[in-house]
């Protein structure tokens, strides 16, 4: 019996994410090249010591402030350094910051968030009290005071942004137990034995995980944007390391007089974010239980 229950809950799950991946994939042709976008950074990122034409560290004087040309097709920088590769380098650390961080803030909300909606108590009452008190803070204040304390640098950033985005894991992982825990699976893993481990790990986990890559999703759009901004601000990715935020903030002062400069680092980091935020109201269609049988 427990053998014939898993199968079925296994092909429910089957037939779950390929109905996700149908509507998915409906939603029209702003999703498609959204999902392109993302895809071409993220290669990019990954390629860029092989696709850079330059080093994305290497001054040129002479060329500083050039217009785009043959060789520079995007111009060169007030250190006559080659936009382009600075671009194609800098979308690496910015990308890179945004997964590392959404990575650190899903372990460590997702687990808060279980525990505090599966146990319930004292404890549970403490983690959402501190939870409710952090997200009372804007995000990118909370950041910014978290890499005040922990210092500049690629790891601190890291952190900072992981951190702040903590709170939001541990709310959503926190609701989304306390709806499934009343559940029948839930009961009659209990019935058969089940320790309140494996329930979790097994059954309330798995369960929680598409809006769980929804929320994901979005969030890396925060990180990137959370770590463009402190970079602009002087307190993120510590010069000469390129990323897109400090890349605007180096090129500011020349704004009137090389306005061109600016153009393509604050477009990459419109697309990024546009990308990531129409492809998450994409899979919130997709995995959305609200919209089944509607979709």
């Amino acid at each position: 019996m427990t053998m014939q229950s898993q199968s079925a809950d296994t092909l429910a799950r089957r037939q779950a994410w390929r109905r996700a991946a149908r509507i998915f994939f409906s939603r029209g042709i702003v999703v498609q090249i959204c999902c392109v976008i993302l895809a071409t950074f993220f290669l990019a990122a990954a390629l860029a010591d092989v696709i850079a034409p330059f080093n994305p560290d290497a001054q040129d004087i002479v060329g500083a402030l050039r217009l785009p040309n043959a060789e520079h097709l995007l111009g060169q920088d007030n250190l006559g350094r080659d936009i382009l590769s600075r671009i194609i380098y800098g979308g690496r650390v910015s990308l890179s910051v945004s997964v590392l961080a959404g990575l650190i803030a899903a372990v460590i909300g997702i687990s808060l968030g279980m525990l505090s909606g599966f146990y319930g108590g004292r404890l549970g009452q403490a983690i959402i009290s501190f939870t409710d008190v952090l997200l009372s803070i804007p995000n990118l204040v909370l950041s910014l005071v978290l890499v005040a304390i922990m210092g500049g640098g690629l790891v601190s950033v890291v952190l900072a942004i992981g951190l702040g985005m903590v709170p939001t894991y541990i709310r959503m992982m926190n609701g989304l137990v306390l709806s499934l825990r009343e559940n029948d699976y839930v009961m009659a893993a209990r019935l058969i034995g089940q320790n309140e481990w494996s329930i979790l790990l097994r059954h309330l986990l798995p369960n929680s995980f598409p809006t769980l890559v929804v929320l994901f999703t979005i969030n890396l759009g925060n990180g990137v944007l959370t770590e463009s901004t402190l970079s602009y601000l002087g307190v993120g990715i510590a010069p000469p390391t390129a990323s897109w935020g400090s890349m605007v903030s180096d090129i500011y002062p020349y704004l009137l007089s090389a306005p061109w400069l600016v153009i393509a680092p604050s477009a990459c980091i419109i697309l990024i974010i546009i990308s990531f935020n129409v492809v998450g109201d994409g899979l919130r269609d997709a995995f959305d239980p609200r919209l089944r049988g509607k979709l």
